[in-house]
Order: structure tokens, then sequence, then C-alpha cells
């Protein structure tokens, strides 16, 4: 008989491994972010050169040239070539400045939402991995702040990588009570929602980060509402919009990155939402996938009117993602979903890009990239399609204001 190997180590519980897996991901992740951003250093956002300033105030490039030869309004930095370049600050002080010489004009300049505006609250969801929701969310909040309005963006996906495309990677710089669980949770260390805002490198964003800790108010919603008598319960949906309302005067648009799920964070984004922006992939699997999602959020709906409580959206919109115009199965997807759902779909579609790729394997979008990152004709054929997304949710904002 062959001879027994009584010490012989066990094999490894599956759980254990688990934990085991994901403490070595998270120190490979560490030390390559550090290899990235070394630990002192701060993600920053580049320089923009006279044209591109130019293109976002609508302020000509000869004013522009003739206030830097004369001292006049913020001072642009000089390249090694010699070609101004101004901060994302700096161009706010542009708009600032002009808005105030022209008042007459100074939406045009300084576009802020005016007193009888509301705040724009846009839900960006689908619980279907791969529809480009937090892609969509962070080129959306970024096109927004680099055309003058205000921005809070926050993270309500536990994945939080939302979060992470603005510098705040979850396991190392959330602590607790540092998410949005913290202003939404029941007990006495919920906090005021001001407090856990944090601005960004990103001129005229702010964040509330996500991470693991957001599934806790799943976790303890279902067990107060258990709790609770009915006659005293809270009204839970309400909980997030009521937070927001605390700092709405502080912002234009809040951009809600919603988790893949339809629990009570997704519930109460839902209902805090004045547009509802629906990510889809147009591929069947992703359609059959996005049809369950919009059943289940309409019973959610029900819940919502079923309490006495009144949705108030603006809008809602489907929005075409990773899109390959020259696929004819995708071509026949975005067809139908355009005969079922006419307008509500928009008109241009975000395209798959190796541009957008490799700004996301940076944590970056392409609002960031600088040239010479990717070829320069793929570079600009993604920013084209992104920017034409983002210019039509612009215009819905807009129209929702009661803007020309």
């Amino acid at each position: 008989m062959p001879e027994m190997l009584i010490n012989a180590e066990p094999s490894e519980n599956p759980a254990d491994k688990i934990v085991r897996h994901a403490a070595l991901l998270s120190e490979h992740l560490q030390a390559r972010r550090e290899q990235m951003y070394p630990p002192k250093a701060e993600k920053t956002l580049r320089y923009f050169m006279t044209n591109e300033v130019s293109k976002l105030t609508s302020i000509p490039e000869s004013t522009l040239k003739l206030m830097s030869n004369e001292g006049k309004g913020p001072h642009p930095a000089r390249l090694e070539n010699n070609h101004r370049a101004y901060t994302l600050a700096q161009i706010n002080e542009l708009r600032q400045f002009f808005a105030e010489q022209r008042p007459t004009d100074a939406l045009r300049f300084q576009p802020h939402r005016r007193k009888d505006e509301h705040l724009q609250i846009l839900a960006v969801a689908n619980f279907k991995g791969g529809s480009a929701k937090t892609t969509t969310s962070a080129h959306l909040a970024h096109y927004l702040a680099l055309h003058g309005y205000r921005v809070l963006a926050i993270d309500l996906d536990p994945q939080a990588s939302l979060s992470a495309m603005f510098g705040a990677q979850p396991e190392m710089d959330v602590q607790q009570n540092e998410t949005i669980y913290a202003a939404l949770r029941y007990d006495a260390d919920r906090k005021p929602i001001k407090d856990i805002i944090r601005p960004t490198y990103f001129t005229g964003i702010d964040l509330i980060p996500g991470n693991i800790e957001v599934m806790e108010y799943e976790h303890e919603t279902p067990r107060v509402l258990a709790e609770r008598s009915s006659g005293s319960q809270d009204i839970f949906f309400e909980r997030l919009r009521l937070c927001i309302s605390e700092v709405e005067e502080d912002y234009d648009v809040v951009i809600l990155d919603t988790p893949p799920s339809l629990g009570f964070l997704t519930l109460g984004a839902i209902y805090a939402a004045t547009g509802l922006l629906v990510t889809v992939h147009p591929a069947m699997l992703d359609v059959m996938s996005m049809n369950q999602f919009l059943l289940m959020m309409g019973d959610l709906i029900s819940v919502i009117r079923n309490a006495g409580a009144v949705m108030r959206q603006d809008f809602l919109r489907y929005i075409v993602t990773r899109h390959d115009p020259n696929d004819q199965s995708q071509v026949h997807v975005v067809s139908m979903l355009r005969h079922l759902f006419d307008d509500d779909v928009l008109t241009p579609t975000a395209i798959e890009s190796a541009a957008i790729e490799t700004a996301g394997l940076a944590k970056r979008t392409l609002y960031e990239l600088e040239s010479g990152n990717v070829a320069a004709a793929t570079a600009k054929r993604a920013r084209e399609s992104v920017d034409a997304v983002n210019e039509r949710i612009l215009a819905l904002i807009s129209e929702s204001w009661g803007r020309t």
C-alpha cells in the first residue's frame, strides 16, 4: 500500500479563499495606485488651450489674447511653446468676469440656475452590468462642469467606480461614515449631508463617495420598517431627496450613480430624480435584462404612489452606450428601441471606442485626455459622440428650466 500523507495540508475553505483573495487584490490595487499616483500626490486636471477656452465660453480667442496682453482677468500659464493655458478655475473666473461686464447676456457666460429654476437631480440607472452607467455619469459630470455648471456627484454604488474616477479609492480614501449612508442612516450617528461632501480636483464638481458601507442602508431599512408601527414609519424613500434639499442652493445639477440592483437606494434615487437616464447596451440579452429592470422599477413606482407620494420627473431617456454602428445586430436593436420608445431614446449614441477604454484604465474621462494618449482620430470621434449625448441631456435640463 502507498504510504498515506497524514501531514498533508487541508484544502483551503472557499470562504477563507475569498477573504484571502480580497486582501491580495486590495494590496495589489493599492500598489498600482501608488505607482500611478505617489502617496502624497493628488489627481489633477489638465490645462486648457486658448482655442478650447473659446469654445467652452464663447469668448473669442482674439479677446482672450488681448485680455492676457493687457493683464486683465486671470493670468494664464505659458507652456514651453509659449501657448497660453488656463485652468478650469480660471475659465470660471472668465465666465464671472464677462457675466458681470455684460449683465444682459450673463446667462450665456455663467449658466448657473436662477432662483425660479429647480435643482436638477439625474439618476443614471440600470442593473445590467456593462451598460456604462458609471462612464456615462462621469462624462456627464465633467461635461457640465466644463460648461460652467455646479455639480454634485453622489456614488450610491457599493462598488464605488465613480468615486475611483474622481481619485477616491474606496478601500483607502473613504472612511467609516463618509458615504451617503452617513446622511441616510436612522441612528444617532447620522450626519448632515454637507459634512460628507468633498471637493474634487475637477473644479465645479463635488463628490459624495461610495464604498461597501452604502450596503448598510439596504440592511438597515427593512429592519427599521419592521420595528416601527405603520403609523410612525418614516417615508423611507424620501430620505435621499430630503438630504439633497439641504444643499440644493449650492448646485445646479446632482448626478446619482445608482447601484446595479433595485433596492432601497435605487428606490430613493428614482423618487429624488427630476430626470431618469437609463443606459442600455444594444444587445438582445441586455435589452431583455432592461425589460426586467423596467418591470421591477414600475413596481417600485407603484409603491411610491400608493404611499401618496408624488413623482417629479421632467424626463425619462434611454441612452444607447457602447454602440458599434457597424454591427448589424446592434443596428437592429437600436431600431427596435426607437420604434418602441420614439423620442425617449436619445438620438445621439455613445459609441464603443478604444479612447474611452484607454481613458477608463487610467480612471479618466475623454475630457481629461491630453493629446498623444490615443490616436487623434480615435479620440476625436469618441469625443464627438460623448459630446453629442451630453449636449442633448443639457438641452433637456435647459428645457425643464424653461430656457430657450
